[in-house]
């Protein structure tokens, strides 16, 4: 049994260098089907992590020791952000997404990261696939898409390539009975290019392991979002904390956007997942929805640095909405992914 394996079970801490030395293990394994033993160890050590996230130091060793293996990004793309939820919590249509798209049609920079559904009916790649929008396939076709866009949705290639190998190793079992622990880290584990990143937390027992290890992550300004719903985006009619490199801020309920309004108001709608999701990047979905995504929006502005004040960010996102403008460029990114390679 590999020391890392043993060190959880026994509730002790797993430094840097054993965690160095799993992986190092598993690229070294012989190409072929596993043996039941090594994935065993490997079911276990995940289940271990995703049964109660391990002290703060191992698991900051943990994250390092995966992101410190994956290819640079490349400096950052100046007064860029990243939007991307934890997942858990309650059931929403796809917030952080449009709130992307949105901030990207104010003229702020975005590299989006995301994930398939794990609590949700449809995850951010899920909803991308039945828009017709592709994800970047490189950092060098995610400056392309940004470049040409304004926004740019990254693709696996930011997720370190280990996770690649563990899920290899695993089958013919897979990674879901470990989605919490993955889309817990995974915001934190991808490297993208941007200088800031609005993560959002829906379990607060998580918030401490979290902003243990947001200043230790690569490249970039993390801010945790959590609220008093227990959702992982921003909420106008609930109490907000968003904890930055420099402070934590409160934005009780009605303080940026009018507090009326329930979670029923963001309910998803899978029977028509993008038809609703269109409607609501054009304001169409109702005052909630729409104040919702400016709201979070308006978080990415202040982020980016674009904007300083969140009254003046919160209504150049409703105007955006009001005009269309992120329907619009969901309408050109899905053009540009059935346009000719050639053209």
């Amino acid at each position: 049994m590999h020391p890392a394996l043993t060190a959880l079970l026994a509730g002790h801490d797993v430094d840097l260098d054993t965690w160095r030395s799993w992986w190092d293990q598993l690229e070294q394994r012989t190409p072929g089907p596993a043996r039941d033993s090594d994935r065993a160890q490997a079911a276990a050590l995940l289940a271990a992590l995703t049964t109660r996230l391990p002290a703060p130091d191992t698991l900051a060793a943990f994250t390092t020791s995966l992101t410190e293996r994956s290819p640079h990004p490349g400096p950052a793309h100046p007064a860029s952000v990243n939007i991307v939820g934890t997942g858990g919590g309650p059931a929403t249509f796809n917030l952080s997404t449009a709130a992307a798209l949105t901030a990207a049609a104010m003229g702020v920079p975005v590299v989006k990261t995301g994930s398939r559904a794990y609590t949700s009916s449809a995850g951010s790649i899920d909803l991308l696939e039945r828009l017709g929008i592709t994800l970047t396939s490189s950092h060098t076709a995610t400056a392309d898409h940004l470049a040409r866009h304004g926004i740019a949705f990254a693709g696996p290639h930011v997720y370190p390539p280990a996770l690649t190998r563990l899920a290899r190793l695993l089958f013919p079992l897979t990674l879901k009975p470990f989605g919490r622990l993955l889309n817990t880290l995974g915001p934190l584990l991808a490297t993208v290019p941007v200088t800031a990143q609005l993560t959002g937390t829906s379990a607060t027992t998580d918030l401490p392991a979290l902003r243990h290890l947001a200043p230790r992550t690569l490249g970039r300004a993390v801010w945790l979002a959590t609220n008093t719903a227990g959702a992982d985006e921003l909420l106008p009619f609930a109490d907000n904390t968003l904890h930055t490199p420099d402070t934590t801020l409160h934005l009780p309920a009605g303080s940026i956007a009018p507090a009326d309004g329930t979670l029923a108001d963001l309910a998803p709608h899978p029977e028509d997942l993008t038809g609703h999701f269109l409607q609501a990047l054009a304001g169409r979905a109702g005052p909630t929805a729409t104040h919702t995504i400016a709201l979070n929006a308006a978080a990415l502005a202040l982020a980016s640095g674009r904007h300083t004040h969140w009254h003046t960010a919160h209504t150049a996102a409703l105007d955006a909405l009001a005009d269309g403008a992120p329907r619009a460029l969901a309408a050109r990114l899905r053009a540009d992914h059935k346009a000719p390679a050639h053209a």
